[in-house]
């Protein structure tokens, strides 16, 4: 799964991990991304979206239809 989230747009951050001896190696720090289902009204379905923990707040506050509004908008299919 990619670990990148269809609404807000968070993705991978790059960095190191120091050891107690201060040497470096590469690291990633993911988004916390999960996959959650949510009935669409206006269309008579049920849509999948891969959103961060962020995002899922985002769509409780604005709602289900503005959140994908939102996401067409960024030119991502749903």
């Amino acid at each position: 799964m990619s670990a990148h989230c269809m609404l807000t747009g968070r993705a991978p951050g790059f960095g190191n991990t120091i050891s107690h001896s201060h040497r470096r190696s590469s690291r990633r720090f993911d988004p916390n991304i999960q996959r959650k289902r949510y009935w669409l009204e206006s269309e008579g379905r049920h849509v999948r979206l891969t959103l961060s923990t962020k995002g899922i707040k985002t769509v409780d506050t604005i709602g289900i239809e503005a959140a994908v509004a939102r996401i067409r908008a960024r030119g991502v299919k749903v």
